[in-house]
């Protein structure tokens, strides 16, 4: 049940995003005041300056006059829930993706994805990476049974119809963006088997491959399901792509039953 002291901390909250919504008495008039919107514009520029540290490759593409006018449209709809600004902006890439002036940069709203996926890994827990010598240690039926969890820092997206992770990896280290890009589906992982956030281009049989690990199968299901994915795909250089990138966790539950299995 709300206090008094927390229904008040919340309209004022709520006001500070929009003084016309004030319903609160006290707050209402304090609304009013001149001081109100000093503070209020001090609020709105903390929440797009959070955006635009969020979102760095975002802003890279866009220039900062372009992002810091979308952003000050998404806090007003979008206000932040969690103290914690490094998480907020969970929405932006649907807010791009319905968002008129950026209708022609069709990647805009994956780059903004990408973004998030990176912060992700970056916060996430630490976790030691399973490796290839830990792997060796098994039997061909072993290794078909094991059923590798995905690194705690590990994320990935397949994104369909635009070369959205050349895009951001270009703008990302800021190298040269001027190379020509084919115009094509491309996947990505972001890890941290280590301290910093690395990144890979993988293919969709590897995107299909990690959804399948995240899901619990073995990795003679994964492999399955990448082939499903890609029938062309060589299984082999797949997993060894993604184990190099210590996509995957040290060992499970599950691989441990099977190790002591007789």
């Amino acid at each position: 049940m709300n206090t008094p002291h927390d229904t008040f901390q919340q309209a004022f909250a709520e006001a500070l995003f929009d003084p016309s919504r004030a319903v609160h008495a006290v707050v209402r008039k304090l609304a009013m005041q001149p001081a109100f919107a000093v503070y209020r514009n001090t609020v709105m520029k903390a929440c797009i300056d959070a955006l635009q540290a969020n979102f760095p490759t975002v802003a890279q593409l866009v220039g900062e006059e372009w992002f810091r006018a979308a952003a000050a449209l998404y806090v007003a709809a979008d206000v932040p829930r969690d103290g914690r600004l490094l998480y907020y902006g969970s929405g932006f890439p649907d807010f791009l993706r319905a968002f008129e002036p950026a209708a022609e940069l069709v990647y805009l709203p994956g780059v903004a994805q990408l973004d998030i996926l990176w912060r992700e890994a970056h916060a996430a827990s630490d976790a030691p990476a399973a490796d290839a010598a830990w792997i060796a240690q098994h039997t061909p039926d072993q290794i078909a049974g094991l059923a590798l969890a995905p690194h705690p820092a590990a994320r990935w997206a397949w994104f369909d119809a635009q070369p959205v992770y050349s895009i951001w990896e270009r703008n990302r280290r800021q190298g040269d963006v001027g190379e020509e890009l084919a115009w094509q589906g491309e996947g990505a992982l972001l890890t941290r088997p280590h301290d910093a956030v690395e990144w890979h281009e993988i293919t969709q049989a590897g995107c299909a491959f990690l959804d399948a690990c995240a899901g619990g199968s073995s990795l003679a299901d994964a492999a399955e399901h990448a082939l499903a994915a890609d029938p062309a795909a060589d299984i082999s250089a797949v997993f060894a792509t993604l184990l190099r990138a210590g996509a995957f966790t040290g060992t499970s539950a599950s691989s441990t039953a099977n190790e002591r299995a007789p």
